[in-house]
């Protein structure tokens, strides 16, 4: 899978741009704040519709403007793809595959495929839950967009739940617990299929995920990912019957693979409290890397690697095991830094104040 060509029309900080990429790796050079990272969160918003850096629709669009348009020629299996999206500030955004609308948004997902790594991906080793929960569920997608279904049911399941808890104030009357029962019938139901989903996702990745590290830290490391649920052992139906009545009392839903997590040991140690930044950053990268890999080996084709001014959190030697170890495929990287000296790019784009160029490589 590779893409071919950009398009974008006022999108971020962009009036118009045509950009073209090499089929392996492509550089994209230029000072911070001048749009590198831009062109690839458009590539990223083709593949997942919405933004790698969690950012609103209105902020996608170029000030003073109402819509954007971001447009791709993609090339996967030897047949080509024209991927379009419109992103307005106000009402419904659209979408075409092969000048096709599609009937629903999320009948664009699986055509482009895309594993990205930001500096922001730290947050994979040292943040909250959700975020380890958001990189299985996304990779997840990625895999097969039947996910995204099964974490809409979810989330809209958790959605009526809590408004129900909240609403009974702590009271539960037959009226309530008999819309209760049927919640979490069907809770049971999306969040076994999603908590399964996600530990199958990790048994797949723990073989990947050491030698990934390895390569990246350039020294050999055991690098392990467990799923972490307090209910899995019981099954989540009995879980939520012994959480009723907390449950009742908070107004809030406190099982459930909503509330899981993954822990990662680097050795034996906690990556999260026990292991040095230089150590976080190398897991993080191997962790996208991974995820890479297992998406590849599973779909039709590998997706388009993205690294996003990934030089800037790795020291030179870290820098220079990436770039030898970058997978097969296309890869598009930003940096505001330069390139390492191994670095070998078939194609150079260089961005100042909103205007891409192509220079020879």
């Amino acid at each position: 899978m590779q893409v071919r060509r950009l398009w974008l029309t006022d999108f971020r900080s962009y009036h118009d741009a045509d950009i073209s990429f090499d089929s392996g790796l492509t550089a994209v050079l230029g000072p911070n704040g001048h749009g590198k990272t831009n062109l690839l969160e458009a590539i990223g918003y083709l593949a997942t519709l919405g933004s790698f850096r969690g950012a609103p629709n209105e902020a996608l669009i170029r000030a003073g403007m109402d819509r954007a348009i971001v447009r791709a020629e993609a090339e996967r299996e030897g047949r080509s793809l024209l991927i379009e999206a419109e992103i307005v500030a106000n009402g419904r955004n659209r979408s075409q595959l092969n000048r096709q609308p599609l009937r629903r948004a999320r009948d664009l997902l699986g055509a482009l495929r895309v594993t990205v790594f930001s500096p922001d991906d730290l947050v994979l080793v040292k943040g909250s839950p959700g975020e380890r929960r958001g990189y299985l569920d996304s990779t997840l997608v990625s895999l097969s967009v039947r996910h995204d279904q099964l974490q809409t049911n979810l989330e809209r399941v958790l959605r009526q739940r809590g408004a129900l808890l909240k609403q009974a104030g702590g009271r539960l009357t037959s009226e309530i617990e008999l819309t209760l029962d049927v919640f979490d019938s069907k809770l049971v139901t999306a969040g076994e299929a999603v908590a399964q989903a996600r530990v199958d996702l990790l048994n797949q990745l723990g073989p990947v995920l050491s030698e990934s590290y390895d390569r990246v830290a350039r020294r050999s490391a055991e690098v392990s990912a467990t799923y972490n649920s307090a209910w899995m052992h019981t099954g989540l139906a009995a879980a939520l019957v012994q959480a009723r009545k907390d449950d009742l009392r908070r107004g809030v839903s406190t099982v459930g693979p909503h509330r899981d997590d993954v822990e990662l040991f680097v050795g034996k140690m906690a990556a999260r409290t026990h292991c040095s930044q230089g150590e976080q950053r190398s897991l993080a990268l191997a962790l996208r890397l991974g995820a890479h890999h297992v998406v590849a080996a599973n779909t039709d084709s590998s997706p388009v690697l993205l690294l996003d001014d990934v030089f800037s959190e790795l020291d030179p030697d870290r820098s220079d095991a990436l770039l030898k170890s970058l997978p097969p495929g296309q890869t598009i990287l930003s940096t505001a830094g330069g390139l390492p000296k191994g670095a070998q790019p078939g194609t150079i784009i260089e961005v100042h104040e909103g205007v891409a160029s192509r220079l020879d490589s």
